[in-house]
């Protein structure tokens, strides 16, 4: 057999550096996918719970303030 003849029967050896080179991207590119969307999900809750407490403050704001009263009768005394 010659030479030429012999690549044909044996398969070349895969380049590993390439294969781990393509294995790195794609684990960066789908830890950058879960990265935003836990952050998506972090700016959401966040959102809702600023919404949340302006509208407590709200209504805390049309409260009676009881605890003012209280401070008043002391600075009083």
């Amino acid at each position: 057999m010659l030479p030429h003849e012999l690549q044909n029967i044996v398969p070349e050896p895969t380049p590993t550096a390439e294969i781990f080179q393509q294995h790195q991207i794609v684990r960066e590119f789908y830890d950058e996918i879960k990265y935003r969307q836990e952050f998506e999900l972090y700016c959401q809750w966040y959102y809702a719970t600023a919404q949340q407490h302006q509208q407590e403050l709200q209504k805390m704001q049309g409260d009676f303030n009881i605890f003012g009263w209280f401070c008043r009768s002391r600075q009083k005394n």
